[in-house]
């Protein structure tokens, strides 16, 4: 196996309180264990690399665009513009294959996300990050995802 490869992941997925609540999304499964022991994994927060603040007001990608809005209202497009360029840069530096990203999320989530709204309204869209990482060639896979991630692992080992 190719020990260069390596596997980009949400920080929150981690464990890393950087959620915009100031919270984390910790899993607690034996194959992310053993990706870390292994010093595959690579942990970063799209939202914090853009500057961003924890906690953070709730954000959402408006319905078919790359527009970042608040639940205030403000618009922080720039900011997850400018984490998703530092996310592709760090992932293509370590040598990236794959991410494992955050379902649902305004830069991680992946295929469904919600809609700007602030009304938990889903869409068929991916976040900011998501896109750009798969933009370049990345594959993404949710955390809900992780026996395709890990499949995939496999496969490309």
């Amino acid at each position: 196996m190719n020990r260069e490869r390596k596997i980009l992941i949400s920080a929150c997925l981690m464990g890393e309180n950087v959620k915009y609540d100031g919270g984390n999304n910790a899993l607690h499964v034996k194959m992310l264990e053993a990706w870390k022991e292994q010093g595959v994994l690579v942990p970063l927060c799209p939202e914090v690399l853009g500057g961003l603040s924890v906690p953070r007001p709730p954000c959402e990608v408006l319905e078919g665009t790359n527009t970042v809005v608040c639940k205030s209202g403000e618009d922080v497009s720039e900011a997850f513009a400018k984490g998703a360029r530092e996310s592709l840069k760090i992932a293509q530096e370590e040598g990236v294959c794959m991410a494992i990203l955050k379902a649902r999320s305004p830069s991680c989530g992946k295929d469904v996300i919600y809609d700007g709204t602030f009304t938990s309204t889903r869409v068929n869209d991916s976040g900011i990050t998501c896109k750009l990482l798969r933009e370049n060639g990345i594959a993404v896979f949710s955390e809900e995802e992780l026996a395709l991630a890990e499949a995939f692992w496999r496969q490309k080992g």
